[in-house]
């Protein structure tokens, strides 16, 4: 095979199939209303941990973009928005593999993971040099490994949240379509922050969620999403350090 025809192969290869379950195609019939049950009971839940997140804090928060408020709110995420999905998976007896959390096709995950880097974080530093941006980010920095390791406790439960738990529910119960409809809870969480980031989020949140479909796994979006905000951090201190300099 071709290098061209293996990066075709790579992103319009045969797309993958999500076979839907009994349990996937049962219906709730809400005054005639018919809606897949477990889909919708997700996106719901999904929708409901979201508002919670965003209005109650159980940690200490010390200001909006303070590093120690950030970490206590990766705390905070990885039990609201990773240890209880799952465990509503597990209580389910679902296999939470079917949720993104298997590894999914890896040659792609790699590939297009690698890629995803590649192409955006150049651009990513750049745009961190915006005053907008370098303001709101400049002083969440606080260590190289610092800055990952927060994002790691927050990204990927919210990756596992929005585009595990609800997007393959979705798969299963509207198809490709899912993609879209999961963009739209991303976005909105994103309201608030730097106006390029907000409107970033709707072209962003497709790209994840297209990678997960792709690739029937949320590692890829992952731990793109994981590079991609440690590096406007990181970047976005050195532009704030370079000018007050």
């Amino acid at each position: 095979m071709t290098p061209r025809a293996r990066l075709r192969d790579l992103f319009l290869g045969d797309p993958p199939v999500y076979p839907a379950t009994d349990r996937d195609r049962v219906e709730w019939n809400l005054a005639g209303l018919r809606v897949p049950a477990l889909a919708t009971a997700f996106i719901l839940l999904a929708c409901a941990l979201l508002l919670l997140d965003r209005n109650y804090d159980v940690l200490p928060r010390f200001g909006p973009i303070d590093p120690r408020s950030l970490r206590n709110q990766g705390w905070e995420r990885l039990v609201v928005f990773g240890l209880l999905p799952l465990g509503i998976l597990l209580a389910l007896r679902e296999d939470p593999r079917r949720y993104g959390l298997g590894l999914g096709d890896r040659r792609r995950s790699l590939a297009l993971g690698t890629l995803a880097v590649a192409v955006t974080v150049p651009v990513i530093a750049l745009i961190a040099g915006l005053p907008e941006i370098r303001a709101w980010y400049g002083p969440s920095m606080s260590t190289v490994p610092g800055v990952v390791f927060t994002n790691l406790l927050d990204l990927v439960p919210s990756e596992f949240l929005l585009r595990g738990f609800v997007l393959f529910a979705l798969l299963r119960a509207v198809g490709p379509f899912g993609v879209i409809i999961a963009t739209v809870p991303f976005a909105m969480i994103h309201i608030g922050k730097p106006d390029l980031e907000v409107l970033s989020t709707l072209g962003g949140g497709l790209v994840f969620g297209w990678l997960n479909w792709r690739t029937g796994s949320i590692w890829a979006s992952a731990l793109y999403h994981v590079a991609i905000q440690s590096t406007v951090i990181v970047a976005a201190a050195a532009w704030a350090g370079a000018a007050g300099g």
